[in-house]
């Protein structure tokens, strides 16, 4: 029997880590941010492997990259930012 068959129902970061085969410090970074679902009691973290195999079931990067963009959305500054990438490339913002 694999180890991936016999995790727990709630895991810990370190086990999460193996299971995405991912760094620690990653998980934690997008767990921190909203990106990964999980909980922080006190200074540990906990996760629910059905959340987490739903979650991996349901995100492409596409809607990742909308959630991320809509963050931005009441943001001021987007407008002068988009032309000075655009300007720094030589490039219209329209073709």
């Amino acid at each position: 029997m694999n180890q991936l068959t016999t995790l727990p129902e709630v895991m810990t970061l370190q086990e999460v880590a193996a299971y995405l085969r991912l760094p620690e410090a990653t998980i934690e970074r997008h767990a921190s941010q909203g990106q990964l679902p999980g909980r922080r009691i006190e200074e540990t973290w906990r996760f629910l492997k059905a959340a987490l195999d739903e979650w991996l079931r349901t995100q492409d990067s596409r809607t990742i990259l909308l959630q991320q963009a809509g963050a931005f959305a009441d943001d001021e500054t987007m407008d002068q930012l988009r032309a000075s990438i655009y300007a720094e490339r030589g490039r219209p913002e329209t073709e």
